[in-house]
Order: C-alpha cells, then structure tokens, then sequence
C-alpha cells in the first residue's frame, strides 16, 4: 500500500472526531465572506489534518472520552496552523500552496497578513470558549516558540547550522505545535499520569516528522525547494555541501529512524489497544515511506 493509503486506514479510527473539528472550523471561519472560500478551499486541499488525528489517536488511547472542549481545541490547533502556513507563504513569498493559488498571491501581501491574523483571532475565541488558564499558557507558550523559530530560520538563511541549531529550529517551528496538541488535549482531561510521556511523544513525533517533510523536500525534488530558499536541513547538514544534498540522505533518514525509535518509548505505557496500535504504524510509515 501507498503512504496514503496506509494513513487512510489509520485516519479511519478517529475520522468521527477530525470530521467534528472541521466542522468547527468551517463554522468560526464562514462569518467572513471576503476570505472563508479562499480558506476553506486551502483547508480542505488535499491535507492530512495530522496534529488532530495523532492527538486523538493518544487521547483514545489512554482512555479518554472525546467530548465538545477537545474537539474545540483541536480546532485552535488547526486554525493556528492553517493561519501561520499563510503567513509562511507570505516570508517564503510562495505562489503555491497544496497546489492551490497563496492568499497572498490571491489578495496581495497587506491581505495575505490580514488573513493570517484573523484566522488566528478565531483560534483565541474558541480559547476563550474551553476558559482553561494553563490551556491559554499552552498556547501561548506554543505561538512564542512557533515565532522564535522563524525568527532563527531567517538568521540562519543560506549558512549551514549545526544538527543542534537545526534540531532546536525544527522543534520550535514544528514539533511544538504537535507537543501543544496532546499536552492540550491531556490537560483538558487532566490524565496527569500520562502528562510526561504524552509531551515527549509529542516533542518527538512532531521533530520526526518535519526531518521527513525535509529529506522528501530533496528527494522529491520540489519545485520550491528549501535549498533554493536558503533553508539548509538535515540532508545538507550531513553532506556539508548544499549542491549535493542527496549525499547526506542515508545519514538524514538514520536521524529520522532515531527520533521515531525514541518516540515509540513513550508509547509503553499506553493501555494496550487499537489506538495504541495505530500510534505505533503511525510512526512506521513515517519511517518505511
């Protein structure tokens, strides 16, 4: 089977509760009719929803019952990711998105930025609809590392950085959003017994699964490369030479393999279960694609 088709059979097991967060989300955006169209159609683009579907997956997996206050959060976390790959669009100045035209090259770039912050004004009032404080200090927390680490990968355009730098921009700009995913979601359900090990896997997941996005930026030799940006990953680091990444691939997906072996530790002490189960062929795929 294909990486999609495996992904499908594992998105079936919480397809219920994705399908009740884009339902969330449609319902906050549609209020604006300048940009809910545009929106939906980068939305609903051919997308995985994956910080949704691996926090659920976690969640059912030790036990907890999805209710309302998850499925809003998980709709925050969707909405502040959907709103930040606009304004990334925006930095990269990107006229492609999932194939799909950019706001920014739809509306201009003063539009683009507009669009950006309102979808992130409708994530703060479904926070303020959950009114959790320690889930408003996530979030916060999460946005701040989020900016720091596009702040580090501009000072750090077209200059190799260490595996360390490069470890450290990864979890900021991505594998924190996944970690505010599940901590959010145990938070919510206050299961504090899995709170540690639901953080680490999280942290894990999310930095293995950019390195991923990263060695396929190469290997699939995209047209909007990182490279042609001036954006150096693992596959550079390795081969210290940015015009012949391909030589530090094998090295990358070594890097890949221990970061998905060591996110599987913070699965042990999961109940043994068919969420649990898909967690662990998550990680597979990300690993055998």
């Amino acid at each position: 089977m294909s990486f999609t088709e495996k992904y499908n059979a594992i998105y079936n097991y919480v397809k219920q509760d994705v399908e009740q967060v884009k339902e969330e989300v449609v319902f906050k955006i549609c209020g604006n009719k300048e940009f809910s169209q545009k929106f939906l159609e980068m939305f609903n683009a051919p997308s995985k929803h994956i910080r949704s579907v691996v926090s659920f997956l976690y969640l059912r997996a030790t036990g907890i019952v999805i209710e309302k206050p998850q499925i809003k959060y998980q709709a925050v976390i969707e909405l502040i990711h959907n709103g930040s790959l606009i304004h990334d669009d925006i930095i990269d100045n990107s006229d492609l998105r999932r194939g799909k035209t950019t706001f920014n090259k739809q509306f201009g770039t003063h539009m683009g930025v507009v669009a950006g912050d309102l979808i992130l004004s409708y994530a703060l009032k479904l926070i303020g609809e959950i009114n959790n404080p320690k889930i408003t200090n996530i979030i916060s927390d999460t946005i701040t590392d989020m900016c720091n680490g596009e702040i580090k990968q501009h000072f750090q355009q077209y200059e190799i950085p260490t595996l360390e730098e490069y470890i450290e921009k990864t979890y900021l700009k991505t594998g924190s959003l996944f970690k505010a995913a599940i901590e959010g979601g145990i938070e919510i359900s206050q299961k504090s017994e899995y709170y540690v090990d639901a953080k680490n896997f999280a942290k894990l997941f999310g930095i293995a699964f950019q390195i991923r996005d990263d060695i396929k930026n190469i290997t699939d030799n995209r047209k909007d490369s990182d490279i042609k940006n001036g954006i150096y990953t693992a596959p550079v680091i390795y081969s210290q030479n940015p015009d012949n990444p391909i030589a530090g691939i094998e090295k990358a997906k070594d890097l890949l393999s221990n970061y998905i072996e060591e996110a599987k530790k913070f699965l042990k002490n999961l109940p043994e279960n068919e969420y649990k189960t898909a967690l662990t062929e998550l990680l597979g795929i990300l690993k055998n694609e």
